[in-house]
């Protein structure tokens, strides 16, 4: 049996690895037997041949650039350990964390332990967009933690293999495994200067995150009844238009007004014939989920190109 496995998402890292490497062997040979994995999302620089020369290690090579979450997704499936570790390859995260984080995860008995990065070490505008994202990510998913984009991170096996990760879902994983019924916890962590190459960091994976950040939102409410999402705005159009066509009726049959020039008089048949429009909409995606969640086959969503060990 494998105690535990270091799954690090690798994209364009190959100055970072070797020193990488060498602290990830120095906390896991005094923690018990382990296995590092490596996935390689379709770098394009001297990864390839760094993971080449890295021993003990097994490198997963993706068929192409898939992003960090599909990197993880891979990597979780794909572990054989007890306890599963995630962290990142540029070197800001410090290996040395991983065992305060093992310990307060079984101190408490909790499913995964999440790292805080309390003083971070990043360029002004990701800080920035970490303080804006932080507060619509309370708002919309309250997933109970101050830092929901830190890879670093301890999970017990069944935890970590709940999960289906894709687009920039590695943001929300906390909140994922929350509404699982998971029991998360969170430390304090050192974050390091970056030590070589650029952050992979851009506004594009900023919007998208926010776009993940609003579907995140509907998983949490609506997605197993989306019925009662599109239910609510359909009832609300519907009495909204019933009112004004009301006050249309009253206007034409007690006040003599005409509504040829009238623009509500249109506004409120187009309010109701959307919120019929919608609530058809409701529960044909209604039952089409039904039959998604009964008969659906597992989702192939990339392709490994390579499994090595060496």
């Amino acid at each position: 049996m494998i105690k535990f496995s270091a799954v690090v998402p690798v994209y364009n890292e190959a100055n970072n690895l070797v020193k990488l490497h060498k602290e990830l062997l120095d906390v896991l040979e005094r923690l018990g037997t382990y296995e590092i994995i490596y996935v390689d999302d379709g770098s394009d620089d001297a990864t390839a041949q760094t993971l080449r020369h890295l021993h003990p290690a097994t490198t997963i090579t993706l068929q192409r650039n898939y992003g960090q979450s599909v990197a993880l997704d891979v990597g979780l499936k794909q572990a054989r350990g007890e306890y599963l570790i995630t962290i990142d390859a540029d070197l800001q995260n410090d290996p040395q964390d991983i065992p305060r984080l093992y310990r307060h995860l079984r101190k408490h008995r909790l499913d995964v332990v999440a790292g805080w990065r309390q003083k971070r070490h990043d360029p002004l505008l990701v800080r920035a967009i970490t303080r804006v994202a932080r507060i619509l990510r309370r708002i919309l998913v309250n997933d109970g933690v101050h830092d929901s984009g830190c890879t670093l991170r301890v999970y017990r096996r069944d935890a970590a293999r709940s999960l289906d990760l894709w687009g920039e879902m590695h943001r929300y994983v906390i909140a994922l495994l929350r509404w699982k019924g998971f029991r998360i916890g969170e430390i304090p962590v050192n974050h390091r200067p970056r030590y070589r190459g650029k952050s992979k960091y851009t506004s594009l994976k900023a919007i998208n995150g926010f776009t993940d950040l609003l579907f995140m939102w509907f998983i949490n409410k609506y997605s197993r009844r989306p019925l009662h999402l599109f239910g609510l705005l359909s009832l609300l159009l519907f009495f909204a238009g019933m009112a004004i066509e009301a006050w249309m009726a009253y206007l034409k049959l007690f006040r003599g007004a005409s509504l040829s020039d009238n623009a509500f008089f249109p506004l409120g048949f187009f309010m109701i014939l959307i919120a019929l429009l919608l609530f058809v909409s409701g529960v044909l995606i209604d039952i089409m989920l039904r039959s998604y969640y009964n008969t659906a086959p597992i989702d192939r969503r990339y392709r490994i190109k390579e499994i090595r060990r060496t």
